[in-house]
């Protein structure tokens, strides 16, 4: 979403943290589709915490320069699973929910190290990473901060992101009947209308607009249209919410 410091220690601390992050994420996708009945993980060779069998190595290194990138993938499907609505959100929400275990593991390891605030300090730049110590310090603290990131962004509720199959697999396929819509609602807000009557079905139709609406924002977020970036605003600060709550 913004052009992150180039330095070389800092691309390296970023590299080793998304990689972790990466794996963490996909295996937990592809653990949870398998104990959900999906043998396609198992048979691609997915149940491994080896980065590489998940790995998207131009994503992963667009990520630790301009932050932002496809880390890796999970060839999960919920039409093999024994639940399909419920395996798969278990399956989907399983990454998420991994890296925000890590991020809390190694919040702990930071307060409890007294190495919070100079983590912080070392990792933005603002004091050298001339030692070990120093580099300990930042490499922990970008294990917090990118693991919440990742949290927070696979929350976002749009294609292809998690967060829109959370949404997804939680809607149902039909609650309310057409007698059940207000007549108000059917005749003036059509679209409300048939979201209520069948809101997984609706949900679907709508990926491809909900994927441009994605990729919009990322624009917006990547080009200088007066310094708004509705990614900072979206997750920037609830990031830096959490970080100050776990760290600080």
């Amino acid at each position: 979403m913004m052009l992150l410091d180039l330095n070389p220690v800092t691309i390296i601390i970023n590299l080793i943290v998304l990689g972790v992050a990466m794996t963490a994420h996909e295996f937990a996708h592809n653990f949870v589709a398998w104990k959900m009945g999906d043998e396609v993980p198992r048979l691609q060779g997915r149940l491994t915490l080896n980065p590489l069998a998940h790995i998207n190595w131009v994503g992963w290194l667009m990520f630790a320069i301009i932050g932002f990138g496809i880390l890796g993938s999970a060839p999960i499907s919920p039409e093999r699973m024994r639940d399909p609505r419920k395996g798969f959100l278990a399956a989907v929400a399983a990454g998420p929910l991994s890296n925000l275990g890590l991020a809390l593991v190694f919040a702990i390891m930071l307060r409890f190290s007294g190495l919070s605030a100079y983590g912080f300090l070392a990792y933005r730049g603002f004091e050298p990473m001339a030692d070990p110590v120093s580099v300990i310090a930042a490499l922990l603290y970008a294990m917090v901060f990118w693991n919440l990131l990742l949290f927070i962004f696979n929350l976002i509720p749009l294609f292809p992101v998690d967060g829109w199959h959370i949404v997804l697999s939680l809607l149902p396929g039909r609650w309310l009947s057409n007698m059940q819509v207000p007549v108000v609602i059917q005749r003036s807000l059509r679209p409300l209308s048939e979201f209520l009557m069948r809101p997984a079905f609706k949900w679907r139709d709508w990926q491809m607009a909900s994927y441009y609406v994605f990729m919009a924002l990322i624009l917006l977020s990547v080009l200088p249209f007066g310094g708004f970036s509705p990614f900072g605003l979206f997750i920037g600060r609830p990031t830096s919410a959490l970080l100050q709550l776990l760290l600080f």
